[in-house]
């Protein structure tokens, strides 16, 4: 079969004669299907890849507002979780100041003098691995578990309240009681040594402290603990400048080492009110009180009886 051609005249001046190119048809042809094969390759590449660009530019605009809900969401769980923490805090504060109403009333051993568990958890941290549903149900967890959490301590605090009513009956009928229990710091300082067994600082063996040793400077004011009526005001051998205070129901309370004595022998007192001030006399190493709380002749630690943090 003969071969079919084009013929290309190129005139390559006004004075030169023409020339004459025969190309193939198939040649032509194939050329024009290459091209054109090729150029619809790199418009769909380009189409496609632009679209694979703006589809991960929008993914990144939304892993960017996802990474900022997140913070958002944190900051937010953290938050409740530090309310939650106040929260569990203070219901442990009043469980405290209960028991020691409840020694002092003598109604520890009722049967709504019951043990409270206030333990809960605290957030477990934000997953990342995944910014769309792990991020989400880590968050959900944490949300779940304050939650259980606030609810726990909701039950405490109506079984408080219960159990806070009955000492407010009790109270009311007892306002005499009351008034003379001693129930505040003596004296502002630190307790370097606390009530029962000690090594002695004077011999060294161990020995029996039946009160507090309260640390403060010489001058400071001490004040009575609770109602009562002067019954010791002078001066002893190991307590140096000592008072003693009947309050009544069967309770006394000691301020040993004292600089000086403010009151005298009947005396009647009342809470708060400044009884004399921190000194160094007696048996004694540096300014500081020994305070006693003595119940029915016995001594009991003063801990019990102070109702201030």
């Amino acid at each position: 079969m003969q071969k079919q051609f084009y013929t290309i005249v190129v005139f390559p001046g006004s004075t030169g004669s023409p020339k004459k190119i025969r190309v193939s048809k198939f040649l032509v042809k194939t050329t024009l299907y290459t091209f054109f094969t090729l150029f619809i390759g790199i418009a769909g590449s380009s189409i496609y890849f632009s679209r694979q660009f703006y589809h991960m530019l929008s993914e990144n605009v939304e892993l960017t507002d996802l990474r900022r809900e997140a913070k958002i969401q944190k900051v937010q769980v953290e938050k409740f979780s530090q309310q939650v923490k106040n929260f569990e805090t203070e219901m442990s504060r009043l469980e405290r100041f209960e028991r020691k109403l409840r020694v002092i009333t003598a109604l520890e051993n009722s049967p709504k003098s019951m043990e409270k568990n206030w333990g809960v958890g605290g957030p477990y941290g934000l997953t990342s691995h995944s910014f769309t549903t792990a991020l989400e149900k880590g968050t959900q967890s944490m949300v779940e578990r304050l939650s259980a959490d606030l609810d726990h301590l909701t039950n405490q605090a109506k079984i408080q309240f219960v159990s806070f009513q009955e000492l407010d009956e009790f109270l009311k009928n007892q306002k005499s009681l009351l008034s003379a229990t001693p129930s505040i710091w003596p004296t502002r300082g630190w307790v370097t040594s606390g009530f029962g067994f000690r090594k002695s600082p004077f011999t060294g063996s161990r020995e029996k402290h039946e009160g507090w040793d309260i640390a403060a400077r010489a001058g400071a004011p001490i004040r009575s603990a609770a109602d009562g009526v002067i019954v010791v005001a002078g001066r002893d051998s190991g307590y140096g400048n000592l008072l003693e205070v009947d309050h009544g129901y069967g309770l006394v309370t000691r301020y040993g080492h004292n600089s000086r004595l403010l009151v005298k022998v009947g005396d009647r007192i009342k809470r708060g009110q400044v009884v004399a001030q921190v000194g160094n006399t007696g048996r004694s190493t540096g300014p500081h009180l020994h305070y006693e709380v003595i119940l029915n002749g016995v001594p009991v630690d003063p801990q019990n009886f102070i109702l201030e943090d």
